[in-house]
């Protein structure tokens, strides 16, 4: 008999800050991302000034029985955030839970659809009649 598929979780990865408010649009993409994938556990974990930070949520997920997480960096680009620190977390995590599968995402950012709407959004805000 074959073993049921490990339970997922999708980690969306910010930096924190001391505004509670600037969670807001993180929040906003975790539940449309929810929206689309009822099923899919979907989490916010930040590096600094915000809980959860990713150690502590990653030990929950274990706990929860949680066997394979996505790393989803929301960053624009790769920083010394996304190269070092996020690379010794993952290190730190995977030492301290070996059965749990983490693969990390590269930064939304570098995505090329991504930076296209992005770009078409700031198009977008230049009056008509504009250069």
């Amino acid at each position: 008999m074959s073993q049921p598929a490990p339970r997922q979780a999708l980690i969306l990865f910010a930096h924190g800050a001391r505004d509670p408010a600037w969670a807001a649009p993180f929040e906003a993409l975790q539940q449309l991302i929810k929206q689309q994938q009822p099923a899919l556990r979907v989490d916010l974990a930040f590096l600094e000034l915000m809980q959860p930070n990713l150690p502590d949520l990653l030990q929950q997920l274990v706990a929860d029985g949680i066997g394979k997480v996505s790393v989803v960096p929301v960053f624009l680009g790769q920083g010394g955030h996304v190269r070092r620190d996020l690379p010794a977390l993952i290190a730190q995590a995977q030492q301290q839970h070996p059965q749990l599968s983490i693969t990390v995402a590269q930064a939304v950012g570098e995505q090329p659809d991504v930076l296209q709407t992005i770009a078409s959004y700031c198009s977008s805000t230049i009056a008509p009649g504009g250069p």
